[in-house]
Order: structure tokens, then C-alpha cells, then sequence
């Protein structure tokens, strides 16, 4: 991972998180839920090699040619994240469906 200040930020934050959830809950159970959604969360954001995703879908079955590395490497992080319309309705729709299902879980 190129940038671990976000990764750091992320386990803060997720730290807070679980720290409220515990406060208002008293709960172990629903603490440890909110654990292991949010780390799954972080990891499915942070950790993908967006530089194999950022291709064309249909050349997602073959490898990244060092071609292909050496041109992501010349881009800007700002250029590199590239808002795939195919990637943007599948984590929404995987991140909202998680997300209701953890606050159904912890409001009841």
C-alpha cells in the first residue's frame, strides 16, 4: 500500500466507532460485529491493486504487462484513481446493503 496515512486514519476512526458502539450498546457481540464489518470495509477499499482495476473490465482475466505498471506509475494519485462506473455501483450497492444490515444489527 502507497499510502498508509489513509490505512491509519481508517483503524482511528473504525476504533472510534467501535468505542461508541460499545458506550451506547454494552454489548461484546455487537462490538465484535462492528469490528469485523469495518475491517472488511477498510480492507475492500484499501487494499485492491487499483492499478489492475483502473484497466478495461475485459482485460481484467489477464495480467498487468510492465508496460501497463511502468504508465500507472507516471500518473499523479489524483489521476490514478479512476471513477469506474462499474466499480462505483458495485461497492455502493455492497457497501449499502453492509451498512444497513450492521445498523439494523445494532439498533435492535
Amino acid at each position: 500500500m502507497a499510502n498508509d496515512g489513509s490505512l491509519k486514519t481508517s483503524l482511528l476512526c473504525l476504533a472510534a466507532l467501535i468505542f461508541i458502539v460499545v458506550l451506547f450498546t454494552h454489548s461484546l457481540n455487537k462490538m465484535l460485529v462492528t469490528y469485523i464489518v469495518g475491517i472488511l470495509g477498510i480492507a475492500g477499499l484499501l487494499l485492491p491493486d487499483w492499478d489492475y482495476f483502473n484497466r478495461d473490465f475485459s482485460r481484467w482475466t489477464s495480467p498487468v504487462t510492465t508496460n501497463e505498471r511502468a504508465a500507472f506509475g507516471q500518473l499523479s494519485e489524483f489521476q490514478r484513481f479512476a471513477c469506474s462506473p462499474l466499480r462505483v455501483i458495485t461497492y455502493g450497492v455492497v457497501y449499502a446493503y453492509a451498512m444497513y444490515k450492521w445498523w439494523e444489527y445494532i439498533s435492535s
